[in-house]
């Protein structure tokens, strides 16, 4: 569910709900296993194990869904914020292009992914606002929509290998040269861009509504801050 102030909407995801109910349902697995075990038969061993297993399994879960930060965006006047356990980016309205749920072809129809797709002007600012770790975390976990554009000459999956890890220093647009991790994350941005469209992107489980009505959304607060200046 989402919830606003005066000057920003905050998204929660909804893989962050039933968090502290997975963590109860854990604990009392473990209890009742732990009574299961002392006062049952031996015969009955096999499924006390199995309980014990199944609320370990919730307890997991629940911590990692407890451990991710209240809301995963903040859709504020001047930007957009997204937020993970491992850090942070930031998007501001200026450098927004545009935003909306990308499409690949499957046979003769084009089919959206679970997915937001963010289109920036520029990426020093961009780039220069996300942190070492999270941009690790990106690269892993966006690395299989490399695998979505489409590319006939690439039945074997081979040509990907390069744009996978590309560790080439990169220049930004202000002249500045980096290297590292945000250099790998500026030249899969490019790639992505080349094969999707857009140039960094958030899982629909990231998200409190439908990916189509987030995109709405988001279309709508653009709309609504270039039509400001002219109504004052």
């Amino acid at each position: 569910m989402s919830g606003a102030n005066a000057d920003s909407i905050f998204i929660r995801a909804a893989s962050k709900s039933n968090g502290i109910t997975s963590v109860v349902l854990g604990v009392l697995g473990l209890v009742v296993s732990a009574l299961w075990l002392s006062f049952l038969p031996e015969w009955l061993f096999l499924a006390g194990i199995f309980i014990t297993s199944a609320a370990l399994v919730c307890l997991l879960i629940g911590y990692f869904k407890i451990r991710e930060p209240e809301y995963s965006l903040e859709i504020a006047k001047d930007y957009i914020t997204y937020r993970h356990r491992l850090g942070s980016w930031r998007i501001h309205w200026d450098n927004l292009q545009r935003a909306d749920c990308p499409r690949v072809r499957h046979g003769l129809e084009h089919v959206p992914l679970q997915t937001i797709g963010f289109k920036i002007k520029n990426y020093t600012d961009f780039l220069n606002t996300i942190s070492p770790r999270l941009a690790t975390h990106l690269l892993m976990e966006q690395r299989p929509l490399l695998m979505q554009g489409e590319d006939e000459n690439c039945a074997s999956g081979s040509c990907y290998q390069q744009s996978m890890f590309d560790d080439k220093h990169y220049v930004m647009d202000d002249g500045t040269t980096i290297k590292g991790i945000k250099a790998m994350l500026a030249h899969r941005m490019v790639e992505l861009r080349k094969r999707l469209g857009f140039d960094i992107f958030i899982s629909s489980s990231e998200l409190d509504r439908d990916a189509d009505e987030f995109a709405a959304l988001i279309m709508k607060c653009q709309a609504t801050r270039n039509a400001a200046p002219e109504s004052n």
